[in-house]
């Protein structure tokens, strides 16, 4: 199975979530990891949605999507040729005399502490998948209470194929 990491521009309009959603659910089509937020012109949304299949399966999503009403673009975020990021939230369950354990491999990994409290700590990471789970193999001696991942955020790299919606042409 292949992975397929694409990048949708729509219109921020009510509903465009579950349409997008719906047209993977309607399909079949499993979705791995989705996130979405508004971009700089708060008329538009870039949701980057993760899924898997076959290379034909994979090629029908991304023309069924393109297809969408509501989107504008849609691009194949390629390794190497673009940049993603997850952001994971993990509470750790940490007596007083563990903090110090944590702590080092929070350093080793450049991720930070938001929260301490008397019996746990939550940390913030963020990285690719890989980054991700060694940082969770390496608290393996720690109990993990909690657990928040975001999903992939992605761009592709440099200014070449930038789609602005203000581009295309008013139709009368």
């Amino acid at each position: 199975m292949n992975k397929r990491i694409l990048s949708i521009l729509v219109e921020n309009t009510a509903g465009v979530l579950s349409r997008v959603s719906g047209l993977f659910s309607r399909r079949g089509y499993n979705i791995d990891s989705l996130s979405a937020g508004i971009t700089t012109d708060p008329n538009y949304t870039r949701m980057t949605v993760v899924c898997k299949g076959d290379e034909l399966i994979l090629e029908q999503i991304t023309r069924q999507v393109e297809k969408l009403e509501d989107v504008l673009s849609v691009k194949v975020l390629q390794d190497g040729q673009s940049v993603t990021r997850e952001l994971m939230l993990v509470k750790v369950k940490v007596t007083p005399e563990q903090r110090a354990g944590v702590s080092a491999i929070v350093d080793i990994f450049r991720a930070n502490i938001i929260d301490v409290g008397k019996e746990s700590m939550i940390i913030e990471l963020t990285g690719n998948k890989s980054k991700l789970e060694a940082f969770i193999d390496l608290l393996d001696g720690y109990e993990i209470l909690e657990l928040a991942r975001t999903g992939i955020a992605g761009l592709s790299r440099g200014a070449d194929d930038i789609f602005y919606p203000s581009d295309e042409e008013e139709e009368f």
